[in-house]
C-alpha cells in the first residue's frame, strides 16, 4: 500500500511540534482508515446519486425509527439548511417517511422505509465486514480495547440547535 510507506520515515513518525507532541502516525493512520472505512459505500452511495451525507442520515434514521429532525441535526451537528436537501432526497427517493408528531404536529419523525432499511443494512453490512477483518486474528478484548479509544474519541459536548432550527 503505497500511500503508508511514509510511516517509517523520520520527518512524519517525529511526534515533537515545539511545547506538543503530535502523533502523526496516528493521525495519518485515522484519516487512511477512514478514508477506506467509507470507500465501499461511498461507491454504492454513487450508483444511486447519493454521497456520505445521505449515508449519515439513513443510517440514524434506521437505527432510530422515529427520530425527531431536531435530534438528527444534534447528533449529525449539521444546520437544518445543511439538511434539507438531503433529507428531501431521501423522502422523494423513497428512503425515508416523515410523519408529523403525535402531539406537536409541527415535528417531524423520521422513518426508514424497507427500500431504505435495505440500503441502510448493506452499507452497515460492508463496513462491518471491514471492522470484523481488521479485527480478525487479534485477542478477544481488541474489539473493546478499540471502542473504548473510540469512543473517548468523541466530544460530548452538546450541540446547541437556534431556535429557527426546532422541528
Amino acid at each position: 500500500m503505497a500511500d503508508v510507506n511514509w510511516l517509517d520515515r523520520p520527518d512524519v513518525t517525529d511526534r515533537r511540534a515545539g511545547p506538543a507532541v503530535i502523533d502523526y502516525e496516528l493521525i495519518e493512520l485515522l484519516f487512511f482508515a477512514y478514508r477506506d472505512f467509507v470507500a465501499e459505500p461511498d461507491q454504492a452511495l454513487a450508483a444511486l446519486g447519493f454521497g456520505r451525507a445521505h449515508h449519515r442520515v439513513l443510517h440514524f434514521v434506521n437505527r432510530n425509527p422515529g427520530l425527531r429532525v431536531t435530534d438528527l441535526l444534534e447528533t449529525l451537528r449539521i444546520t437544518k439548511q445543511s439538511l434539507g436537501r438531503v433529507l428531501k432526497q431521501l423522502v422523494d427517493e423513497g428512503y425515508i417517511d416523515q410523519t408529523p408528531g403525535p402531539v406537536d404536529r409541527r415535528q417531524r419523525l423520521l422513518y426508514a422505509t424497507d427500500k431504505g432499511k435495505r440500503l441502510a443494512v448493506d452499507l452497515a453490512a460492508r463496513q462491518s465486514a471491514r471492522i470484523q477483518a481488521a479485527l480478525d486474528g487479534t485477542p478477544p478484548e481488541t474489539r473493546e480495547a478499540v471502542r473504548g479509544f473510540l469512543d473517548r474519541m468523541i466530544d460530548r459536548t452538546p450541540y446547541v440547535v437556534a431556535d429557527d432550527e426546532e422541528s
